[in-house]
């Protein structure tokens, strides 16, 4: 699959490729202070979609400032917390990897000469937490509420996590309220466990990241994402290409 990025007078192309469960990421064209959040917000995405790792061949970009290269570490601090998913870097030339190893890139980016040099490092890595996961696109109404709160009881309970159906409950509630209350979007919920943790993440159109607020006003009242931070291991925003993912991991400290 292709998709082109147009911003301008600039074109950015990243074809995606699946080999054996990793994502390889091939991009083409200018990568400066106008395309370097499309191809950010196109590597989190492939990182969303939960391979075991995101190989990026950078061998054909044009990075007239040395500066851009940090696009990489911007996609790699997005996806650490979750879904944890190795970015690696592919450049064929030297000229590119010293200047990714210049500007401190190679530090939380690996970049190797040849894609078969980033594939076996993902082989010998230690193999990607199992993890079940499931989707449902919701209703942009306040339908999906209910909507929502069922397909988690449902889902965790037969994952066997039905200790933490109620925090997850707490959880999507504010998260699709936010949709709803914020964007004209149709909530898309997304639900994944690897036996120990459950992360709750609903995805919307809108680019506007998720804040917390102290309090909503008309009922005086803690916002629903301060609740979240309180009763979730760990939360956060993903951006991706249409919008956002927000998403909480919730341990078993956090049961209710």
């Amino acid at each position: 699959m292709a998709i082109t990025v147009k911003a301008d007078d600039t074109d950015i192309t990243v074809a995606e490729t699946i080999v054996g469960d990793t994502a390889l990421l091939t991009c083409r064209g200018r990568l400066d202070s106008v395309s370097y959040r499309a191809l950010r917000d196109r590597i989190i995405k492939a990182a969303l979609d939960a391979p075991a790792g995101v190989v990026v061949d950078v061998s054909a970009l044009d990075v007239p400032a040395e500066s851009a290269w940090a696009v990489f570490t911007s996609a790699s601090w997005h996806v650490a917390r979750w879904p944890e998913v190795p970015i690696l870097l592919v450049c064929e030339h030297s000229e590119g990897r010293s200047a990714i190893r210049r500007n401190g890139i190679a530090r939380y980016v690996p970049v190797h000469a040849t894609l078969g040099e980033a594939l076996t490092v993902l082989d010998g890595a230690e193999p990607p937490r199992y993890r079940r996961r499931a989707r449902a696109d919701l209703s942009a109404d306040r339908s999906s509420l209910n909507q929502s709160r069922q397909f988690v009881e449902d889902w965790l309970t037969t994952w066997s996590q039905a200790a933490l159906v109620p925090v997850a409950k707490v959880v999507v509630t504010a998260f699709v309220e936010n949709v709803l209350g914020h964007t004209d979007s149709r909530p898309s919920l997304r639900l994944e466990t690897d036996g120990t943790v459950v992360t709750v993440a609903v995805e919307d159109a809108s680019h506007v990241a998720a804040n917390v607020h102290e309090f909503v006003e008309e009922v005086n009242r803690p916002s629903g994402l301060k609740i979240v931070a309180a009763l979730s291991r760990a939360w956060g925003n993903a951006p991706t290409p249409t919008g956002k993912a927000v998403w909480a991991v919730l341990g078993p400290e956090n049961r209710l």
